[in-house]
């Protein structure tokens, strides 16, 4: 009985561009935000064809990184927001 291994796709690495000044047309919040949907949407269809037995191992533990990686630097500029909200608040006038 013969096993036909699974194709595998196309794997890129995420491009990282040098920061832009937001005056200068960099991304906005909102696009960032959506950015980390797609991708955590993008990890989920992974899983899903994994467990359907479509999928590529290493294809969906690829998006599944990549999103926990985009999710926690998410909560870390969060924190820092709010870190940076609440000392502007402390500041006596």
């Amino acid at each position: 009985m013969l096993i036909k291994a699974p194709a595998f796709t196309e794997v890129r690495p995420p491009v990282i561009d040098r920061p832009q000044d937001a005056a200068a047309g960099g991304p906005s919040f909102a696009q960032e935000l959506r950015a980390l949907e797609e991708g955590q949407a993008r990890a989920e269809g992974e899983a899903v064809k994994l467990a359907r037995g479509e999928g590529n191992l290493h294809t969906a533990a690829l998006a599944v990184e990549q999103a926990d990686i985009a999710m926690k630097l998410a909560i870390k500029v969060r924190n820092k927001a709010v870190e940076a909200y609440n000392d502007v608040m402390r500041m006596s006038v």
